[in-house]
Formats: structure tokens, sequence, C-alpha cells
């Protein structure tokens, strides 16, 4: 049994998805994930309050990162430049939890109780940035729509990078924050 408590923690999740994928979330308990890890059900519980938070933990540390991020770039840049150029420094967490990523999100789809606490996290993403923005002096109803505009800039990119299976998730970001600026000088045709 490894001791370093993220190989611990890492070893629960792999566990966790291959037997909710193969027997299903269902149908797992956190004892069948403890003993596929080859930890006591008590160790499971010392880093997971239950099944579903496998799924989602570094969720706390994403958003402090970000949070911490988007307060770090240089003042003068609006909200979205800021989150655009705050993004690098949170990068290696996708980047790293990138093999979780696909089966995660099979398992979330077929789950309605998995897709609420999914949309749950999304906010309490949003809610930290748009913090952030009004920390940076954005007046409160923008710091939320440049919240909500940016995390789906993000998450559009992140999807499109994961599809891809290219390496350079900044690329696709940079993409993303592009066409956002693109959308935003778009004129219909007459």
């Amino acid at each position: 049994m490894p001791r370093d408590a993220e190989k611990v923690r890492r070893r629960l999740q792999e566990a966790a998805l291959k037997l909710f994928e193969t027997r299903g979330y269902d149908e797992t308990t956190a004892a069948d994930i403890a003993a596929e890890a080859g930890v006591t059900q008590r160790t499971f519980f010392r880093h997971f309050p239950d099944k579903r938070e496998v799924l989602f933990s570094g969720e706390d540390e994403f958003i402090e990162a970000l949070q911490s991020a988007v307060m770090n770039v240089p003042q003068g840049l609006g909200p979205l430049e800021a989150l655009f150029h705050a993004f690098p420094s949170v990068e290696p967490l996708f980047v790293k939890n990138r093999p979780f990523t696909a089966p995660r999100q099979r398992i979330i789809a077929g789950h309605p109780a998995l897709q609420e606490r999914a949309q749950t996290k999304t906010r309490a993403v949003m809610s930290a940035l748009e913090s952030a923005f009004r920390q940076r002096g954005v007046p409160d109803r923008a710091a939320g729509l440049a919240a909500q505009v940016g995390m789906a800039a993000i998450g559009h990119a992140v999807g499109e990078w994961f599809e891809s299976g290219s390496t350079d998730l900044g690329a696709y970001v940079e993409q993303a924050f592009k066409e956002l600026r693109d959308l935003s000088t778009f004129a219909a045709a007459p």
C-alpha cells in the first residue's frame, strides 16, 4: 500500500473509475473501491467523504489556483484578458488529470445526480472568478457576466483540446479567446 497521500488518492480514483465503468456507478460502493485499490474502507473515507467525490476531487485546488492567478495578473487588463493571462498557471492541473477526464465525463453523463453535482462545481468556479473580478474593480454585474463567459470559453477550449488528442491546451485556450473577441465584433450580414 503506498504511503504517499496523493498516490493513494490517485489509486482510489483509478479503482473507482474502473469499477464505475465495469459494474456501474450505482452498483459500486466505497468498500468496493477501497478493496480494488488495496486499502481499507477507513482509508477511502480519509480521502473522500463519499464515492461521488472521487469524481469531483481537486475542484477546490483548481478554484483557489485560478482565483489566485486572476488576482496576480497585472492591473489594467479587462476581466477576460485577466482570465486569459491567468489560465497558464492552472493549465498543468488539466494536463495532469487528462487520463481521468474521459471516463469521468462518461460516468457523469449517465447520472442526473452527478450532472447536478458537476453544475454545482462549475457554479463554484464562476463564483470564485466573479469574486476575483470584483476585487480587481470590475462592477458586480459585469463581473458575473465575465465569469460566465470566461468559463464558457475555457470549457469550450478544454473540450476541443480533449477531443483532438493534442498536447497543447494553451493553443486551444488562445483560439477560444480569439473567437470570443471576434464574436464581440461580429456583424450580421444585411
